[in-house]
């Protein structure tokens, strides 16, 4: 079986949920694969996205790019339905002036269908993702 990005809208993944949106930058770019769209938050933290696999993933390896998140939390959930949530990353991001953040996590346990990211806190009023990508091996599908 080869790896491919499970966070991707072609592999039939879905932003299904964001606390924010902007018509101009809405929560579908974070998987559109397009490097120059974006997700923009809408001020206050904590901001959040959910994203469904639509079947059981094996994720090893993650890789998100954004711009001014301080502190991001990811946790999954192998349930249907996007609850049941389990603590998994906690990561404080460093902010380069200009530049991406670009964070990749090698993950064990990596077995969810729902991941949610919660951005926690940021280094300036908003932040944006910019795409999330996670390597893998689809497991199964939802029965």
């Amino acid at each position: 079986m080869r790896k491919i990005n499970l966070c991707s809208s072609s592999e039939g993944t879905e932003v299904i949920l964001a606390t924010s949106s902007d018509e101009k930058h809405p929560p579908e770019n974070i998987i559109d694969g397009n490097p120059e769209t974006f997700w923009t938050t809408t001020g206050m933290f904590p901001q959040e996205f959910i994203i469904c696999f639509h079947k059981h993933v094996r994720i090893e390896r993650l890789v998100i790019q954004s711009y001014f998140v301080r502190t991001l939390r990811i946790e999954k959930s192998t349930s249907k339905e996007p609850i049941d949530f389990e603590p998994w990353i906690e990561r404080d991001l460093v902010h380069k002036e200009g530049q991406l953040q670009n964070e990749e996590i090698m993950t064990r346990d990596g077995h969810a269908t729902h991941l949610r990211f919660i951005i926690i806190s940021a280094f300036d009023h908003f932040a944006s993702v910019h795409s999330v990508s996670a390597e893998g091996l689809a497991v199964s599908n939802l029965s």
